[in-house]
């Protein structure tokens, strides 16, 4: 198959795409460094930083989004007064906060942070004496005696005053993974199952009398105990912490083209097309991660969409097309450059490399070409490789010979080859 009959083919797996599972991007509107977008009108962003006049700005954004449930932050801090008064709005509301990961949170945006109804840290949490350079002592121990305040209203833990007030104005303190977790920083709400619920569940296994007995007859209601599991299942889901809506929720898919995630798959399956694929994988709640779609014509039988719980190992694949979720909290995928081996366009058979072997001896015997390719993508040294069918050896090369005839060998050569998302798709 040609190259141009393989790039038209995914151009139309594209635009299939993009006009049948998304309708395209939702509108964002911004209050000062606050955001809220048209398609999570539950969720306000901070980016940037907090200024004299941000603590309006918040308000404004609150009637904007008076159902609001998580605040998402990124600012490297500002002006305490503002700060504290963003963060008495956050207590009062009850709103989740969240640093997601390639996110920080600095200085004055810490108390906005620890206002958290719940609060979660997977990026970087950073705090410091707050410095002032009147030289007012006065009125430096009422700031103090106003921060202590309020951090002890929000339930802050003891080690994070502390290490805030040892650090000086001009230091960041940034806690590490496992101090948020040994000071207990993140924080869930808890939400447990009313009594009316429980009892409603309950009743529906009190035994009751059979009409044709004189004796009362213990009769099993008609939900089952898993019903009443699922009652209260149900119920916890519709309960998630915003958080975790946000981070676990699949809203964008990125789409890459001549790109295989190799391995890790939870099923495979035949489908009509690389969009059937992508609603195979989205109908598993969560559990699958990613797809790939073998989009050659010349396998008219067999599976050809992998659902998989994983990216697993990025590989070149011309007829591959692969898609990836992500999450509200997932930044968008950065290109990358790999050494790859296309199965479809990279191997040759009947060639041998002689020389530059990298070791006396073969790789692995009684082995197959495909993890013989493989092996030689994951060694950086390896620039080719050489596999013989009869011997079943794989050979390793740091160095390419003369190309010459061998009967029953497979050779295969490395390329630097860089990927990027051909596409990126809203599922709001």
């Amino acid at each position: 198959m040609s190259i141009c009959v393989t790039v038209c083919r995914f151009l139309s797996v594209l635009f299939f795409f993009s006009s049948f599972i998304a309708a395209g991007f939702a509108a964002e509107r911004s209050f000062g460094p606050f955001s809220i977008d048209e398609s999570r009108p539950d969720v306000i962003s901070l980016n940037g930083e907090i200024g004299v006049g941000t603590a309006l700005d918040f308000r404004r954004v609150l009637q904007a989004a008076p159902n609001a449930k998580l605040f998402v932050l990124n600012s490297p801090g500002g002006t305490v007064a503002m700060a504290l008064l963003i963060a008495d709005d956050v207590h009062q509301r009850n709103l989740a906060t969240f640093i997601p990961k390639g996110s920080s949170c600095y200085s004055a945006c810490a108390y906005i942070f620890l206002a958290g109804n719940e609060r979660q840290v997977d990026g970087e949490l950073g705090v410091h004496q707050i410095s002032n350079d009147s030289n007012d002592l006065v009125s430096a121990q009422y700031s103090i005696s106003d921060i202590i305040d309020m951090l002890n209203r929000f339930n802050t833990p003891t080690e994070v005053l502390t290490v805030m007030f040892k650090t000086p104005p001009k230091d960041m303190y940034v806690f590490s993974q496992e101090e948020v977790a040994r000071f207990n920083i993140n924080r869930k709400r808890e939400t447990p199952v009313s009594v009316d619920s429980v009892e409603a569940v309950e009743n529906e296994f009190q035994p009751t009398e059979s009409p044709t007995s004189p004796t009362p007859t213990v009769v099993l209601a008609p939900a089952s105990t898993e019903t009443a599991a699922s009652k209260l299942s149900g119920q916890a889901e519709e309960k998630l912490s915003a958080i975790e809506q946000y981070a676990k929720r699949p809203t964008r898919m990125a789409v890459y083209t001549g790109l295989d995630l190799f391995g890790d798959d939870i099923s495979s399956v035949r489908t009509k097309d690389a969009a059937q694929c992508a609603r195979n994988c989205l109908a598993m709640n969560g559990q699958c991660k990613a797809f790939t779609f073998n989009a050659n014509p010349r396998v008219s039988q067999g599976p050809n969409c992998f659902l998989k719980a994983s990216e697993g190992t990025a590989d070149g694949n011309a007829v591959a097309v692969s898609g990836k979720f992500l999450s509200s909290a997932d930044p968008d995928p950065q290109t990358f450059s790999m050494g790859t081996i296309d199965p479809k366009l990279a191997l040759f058979k009947d060639v041998d490399l002689p020389g530059g072997d990298l070791s006396s001896r073969p790789f692995k015997k009684n082995g197959t070409a495909q993890q013989c390719r493989l092996a030689c993508i994951a060694d950086g040294r390896c620039i080719a490789f050489t596999y013989i069918k009869h011997k079943s050896e794989c050979w390793l090369k740091g160095a390419i010979g003369k190309p010459i005839y061998g009967s029953g060998m497979v050779t295969g050569v490395k390329t630097m080859q860089t990927f990027s998302a051909s596409s990126i798709i809203s599922l709001e």
